[in-house]
């Protein structure tokens, strides 16, 4: 197909700017419908994005004859049920990350597709960007040697909707965790395809302020499939925020962060900073990348299968029970 023909499961903030615009600007990309459960709320998105059809059921968009793929735009903890009902519609789907509640119901995910023959995509679209194709090619290319240790601190000071019912990242039934899965996930991803898989973990969590159910501190530790090993801290009620990731090799160190528009440093036989912004709305070649893979084209690195490793991960740290997320 020379056009993929998306449609869109959900109209929140992450679709405003971040994605929603990139399915209907990309070239080969069209966004032809959206739902969400509040009439008026779907009607003036669908209004403002110029989209032709709008829907409060979710199987009405799926079973959309003019729809070939879905994007699931939803919180975690309805990825499971839209996502099956796609894979039955006989359709390709994109969820959003984390891929669900827990790695069984990823695993399950990502089975039924495989077995469908048809295509599951995470948006972990950290692995399309251009800033860290760079610092995956400066790896590639030996410019620190051989990674001997990766760390990450994120942190940042507490929000006043924090403990809000209104917040779902910080209620473990609907997001799998806290703040740390919803942001954790996208690092864990990241740092796999830049330097391989992680074979090991292990971590610690605390509700240091207790201000909402789910955890607010956490720290880790990990080896990769290469020997390197990591570690990461994260407080999401610190003194302010910081976001450092530092990768050092037997020659070099590179340093980034994972969510601030940042420059790249590299530190071995020569120094480089460079700026590598990132698209507008950023998940750009994310959509690029899934279509062209749905086509047939080149393939994408942010398939279930992937996505499927940082589930596993995150049930370790957060010491998740599949069948009680909080």
């Amino acid at each position: 197909m020379s056009t993929v023909r998306w449609g869109m499961i959900g109209c929140g903030s992450v679709t405003e700017l971040k994605s929603g615009p990139a399915f209907y600007k990309a070239p080969g990309s069209a966004l032809v419908a959206v739902m969400g459960r509040r009439e008026a709320v779907v009607r003036d998105y669908a209004a403002r994005h110029g989209i032709a059809r709008f829907y409060t059921d979710a199987q009405a968009l799926i079973n959309d004859p003019d729809v070939d793929a879905v994007y699931i735009a939803t919180p975690p903890d309805s990825h499971l049920e839209y996502s099956l009902m796609v894979a039955a519609a006989g359709k390709h789907c994109c969820v959003e990350k984390p891929m669900s509640l827990n790695a069984e119901q990823s695993a399950l995910m990502q089975r039924t597709f495989e077995r469908a023959g048809l295509h599951l995509f995470v948006s972990y679209y950290r692995r399309s960007l251009p800033r860290f194709q760079q610092v995956r090619d400066w790896l590639r290319e030996g410019r620190i040697g051989e990674l001997r240790h990766l760390t990450w601190t994120l942190c940042k000071p507490p929000g006043a909707d924090d403990a809000s019912a209104a917040n779902w990242r910080t209620d473990p039934m609907i997001a799998g965790g806290g703040y740390f899965a919803d942001l954790a996930s996208h690092g864990f991803d990241l740092f796999q395809y830049l330097a391989g898989d992680i074979i090991e973990v292990s971590g610690f969590t605390a509700r240091q302020a207790g201000r909402y159910a789910a955890e607010d501190a956490v720290t880790a530790c990990w080896t990769f499939s290469s020997g390197a090993l990591g570690m990461g801290c994260w407080n999401f009620v610190a003194d302010r925020r910081e976001d450092v990731v530092e990768m050092i090799g037997s020659r070099g160190r590179i340093r980034f962060s994972v969510f601030e528009d940042q420059p790249l440093h590299l530190e071995g036989e020569t120094h480089e900073v460079l700026e590598v912004p990132c698209h507008a709305h950023i998940q750009w070649h994310h959509v690029l990348a899934m279509n062209a893979h749905i086509r047939g084209e080149a393939e994408h690195p942010s398939l279930a299968i992937e996505a499927l490793k940082t589930d596993r991960i995150l049930d370790k740290v957060l010491q998740r029970n599949p069948h009680h997320p909080g």
